[in-house]
């Protein structure tokens, strides 16, 4: 055998010993791929909250690639940020309840109903009636979520932030006054509590909005018990009337001195 035979058939060799290494390499690569992918299909779907993490990643890194999108300033998750929900969803009691409210204080059903819920749900751990809470907010915000008082009643149920400020831990800091569900939940809070005080609804909500050292709540506590009887009906499926909404904004667990419930609206 000539040295060009065998310098070929060596080349020949070395090539057909790089293929068959490469192949068991992309083999046993293939061999661990086709695992990840089977744990990782497992771990989905046994830990829905890894799958959901997984998704909102995924969904970022695909709107980030589309570069249009971005430049217009398209943000995908506001509507997770949106406080509202379907309410065609909503039990039929409660959709009535939203439907009502939406049309008595010029409020989207939609927004209405994810409090409708809320309250419904809120209500039914802590004992208290949902309507009653709705009511509160009526009279309190008439469903505004960025109300404020002269005395720094804030948010939906018009808490008083300096006085309650510590309740508002769990759900981030005093600016959670002006999230409507955390709002909805310190508010319930301090209503219960208030109730508990008083020994009665009537005399709790004389508390809740800081009249209890009064001779008169300026017909506070009355105008809640009414809107919370309207919604008790509508809610039975009555057809109730309803005038233009008053409302009146609470200095929560505040106990105000005459001069200051004088100069309150």
């Amino acid at each position: 055998m000539t040295a060009t035979a065998k310098l070929t058939k060596g080349l020949r060799t070395v090539a057909s010993d790089i293929a068959q290494g490469f192949f068991e390499i992309t083999h046993n690569g293939f061999a661990l791929l086709g695992l990840a992918v089977m744990f990782a299909a497992i771990a989905l779907t046994t830990q829905p909250e890894i799958r959901q993490a997984g998704e909102v990643k995924l969904f970022g890194f695909l709107q980030s690639r589309l570069g249009g999108n971005a430049a217009e300033g398209v943000d995908v998750e506001g509507v997770d940020r949106a406080t509202a929900s379907n309410p065609q969803d909503l039990p039929k009691r409660q959709a009535a309840v939203a439907f009502w409210l939406s049309k008595k204080y010029g409020i989207a059903p939609e927004p209405l109903s994810t409090l409708v819920a809320e309250a419904y749900t809120v209500g039914a751990r802590t004992k208290l009636d949902p309507n009653l809470i709705l009511a509160v907010m009526a009279i309190e915000s008439g469903f505004n979520p960025f109300a404020q008082s002269a005395m720094g009643a804030q948010g939906l149920m018009q808490v008083m932030t300096k006085v309650h400020g510590d309740k508002y831990d769990n759900f981030g800091g005093k600016f959670a006054a002006f999230d409507p569900i955390s709002n909805l939940h310190v508010g319930v809070k301090v209503l219960q509590e208030c109730i508990s005080r008083a020994g009665s609804i009537e005399g709790g909500l004389k508390f809740y909005v800081g009249a209890a050292n009064l001779d008169s709540d300026n017909g506070y506590a009355a105008k809640v018990l009414a809107e919370h009887q309207r919604l008790t009906q509508v809610a039975n499926g009555a057809k109730v009337p309803f005038a233009a909404p008053q409302v009146i904004p609470a200095s929560v667990g505040a106990e105000p001195t005459p001069r200051e419930s004088a100069t309150r609206s």
